[in-house]
Order: structure tokens, then sequence, then C-alpha cells
């Protein structure tokens, strides 16, 4: 096979490929970006890739991922199965070679707040 000349994908395809992948798997909230992200997504400025930062060098390249996992579910396995999601999505999709995914745990949200409220007023009651 002849080489005919360079292929450059960009940041942003690896990250919303990264995104959608993370965003897909059981237990993830959302992605939550650095404060710059949110204050843009305040702005109305909505980017589908707050929380996904990648590093690409020539056949290499480096992921974080920071997410907020829904109450109930385990934390670790959330996070491994974001790590292998990535993986997958960016290795079949992109051909590049992986090299870390990095998961941050931001936090956790729980999603039916009305039976804790409902377990504090009965202690007040008493």
């Amino acid at each position: 096979m002849y080489e005919i000349g360079n292929i450059r994908i960009a940041d942003e395809v690896v990250k919303t490929i990264a995104a959608k992948a993370a965003k897909d798997v059981s237990g993830v909230y959302k992605l939550v970006g650095s404060v710059v992200g949110e204050v843009s997504k305040i702005l109305g400025k909505k980017k589908q890739t707050n929380g996904v930062k990648v590093e690409i060098g020539e056949n290499e390249c480096k992921i974080e991922v920071n997410i907020i996992v829904e109450f109930g579910h385990p934390i670790s396995a959330v996070a491994k199965e974001v790590q292998k999601s990535v993986l997958n999505a960016v290795s079949e999709f992109c051909g590049l070679n992986v090299a870390e995914v990095n998961v941050y745990v931001q936090d956790v949200k729980i999603l039916d707040e009305s039976p804790i409220e409902e377990k504090e007023e009965v202690a007040e009651e008493e």
C-alpha cells in the first residue's frame, strides 16, 4: 500500500466521540466541564464535549473525562465502564491508539430526593 499523505483528526472529533461514549454508559448522569465551560453553558454556548479533554500525538492519544454518577450505581464500576466505552469508541472510529482514559468523578446526583425530605419531616414532627 502506498502512503499518499497524512490524516489528521481534529481534537473536537475525538472529544465528540469520547463524550458520546461516556454519556451512553449506564449510571452516568452527565459530563461536567471546567469553570470556563460551565460559564459558557450559562451564556448559551452549550458544547456537547464539556467534561472531555484530549491530547493527541502522532498515533496515540490521552483522554480525560469528568462525570457525575447517578446515586445507586457503583462508582468504580461506572468509571471502569466509561474507560472501556471511550477506549473502544475512539479506537474503532478514529483508529488511534488510546494510551490512557482517565475518569474523574466530580459528584453524585440523587435523582429522587422526595423520600429523603419525607424522612426529615417525620423526624421534625417527633
